[in-house]
């Protein structure tokens, strides 16, 4: 303990959504900015604007994200340790206060199992880790469920999207999912997750051979939605 708080001292920790100092028993976030999140709740409404974007696009029982994604804001910052340089832990912590939010509206019980958005091997190789893991990992951890990133994944890679019209995108993710193992998502309430959605056109790429693999239901989870599109 002396040790630490002597590292602590000649070290101090600063969080990653703020930059500010961070006192002894925070981790990575701290606590104003846990609670200061700009939170979505559309958990707690099944009319959301996330589920309207999908509504005749594909088959889904829920749609929800945690976070609202604000260019230049806390998640924003959060997100790019994230992604960018491998703070695995803020997915594990993030997701793991979601599925806590996500059990306590009585919704731990409408899955059996989580699939992350999967990233093309090459892509993989090259980052050496996929961020939606350790949101899908802290989710399940949350909910008390499975996870699993075996199952769903990817064929091609595409080129980059953010470049791209909205029509462009939708056509640059078509068909390039596929389930491994459709055994193990057959009859089962799917949940899918993914950092952060955008068009939805990835969302709506990976859902289908979900479906088609016969799942019991399919919903579909962000840990943060961005609005302006």
């Amino acid at each position: 303990m002396i040790i630490k708080d002597f590292i602590d001292m000649v070290f101090p920790l600063h969080c990653l959504a703020c930059n500010g100092l961070m006192e002894r028993k925070e981790e990575l976030i701290c606590t104003h900015c846990r609670y200061d999140l700009p939170k979505t709740n559309f958990h707690l409404h099944s009319d959301n604007e996330l589920a309207r974007k999908f509504w005749g696009r594909i088959q889904f029982k829920y749609a929800f994200a945690y976070l609202r994604f604000i260019k230049a804001g806390r998640v924003q910052k959060l997100l790019h340790h994230l992604k960018y340089y491998g703070k695995q832990e803020i997915g594990e912590i993030l997701g793991k206060w979601y599925g806590n939010e996500l059990q306590k509206a009585q919704l731990d019980q409408a899955f059996d199992l989580v699939l992350p958005v999967p990233l093309h091997p090459s892509k993989l190789a090259k980052r050496g880790y996929n961020q939606c893991d350790s949101i899908a990992k802290g989710l399940a951890e949350g909910l008390g469920i499975a996870w699993d990133s075996t199952i769903l994944m990817r064929n091609k890679a595409n080129i980059s999207q953010a470049k791209q019209s909205r029509m462009n995108r939708f056509e640059n993710v078509e068909a390039i999912f596929s389930i491994q193992t459709p055994e193990k998502v057959k009859d089962k309430n799917i949940l899918l997750i993914d950092d952060v959605i955008t068009t939805g056109a990835t969302i709506e790429a990976c859902s289908l051979p979900i479906i088609e693999a016969k799942c019991k239901s399919l919903s579909i989870a962000g840990l943060a939605v961005v609005y302006s599109l």
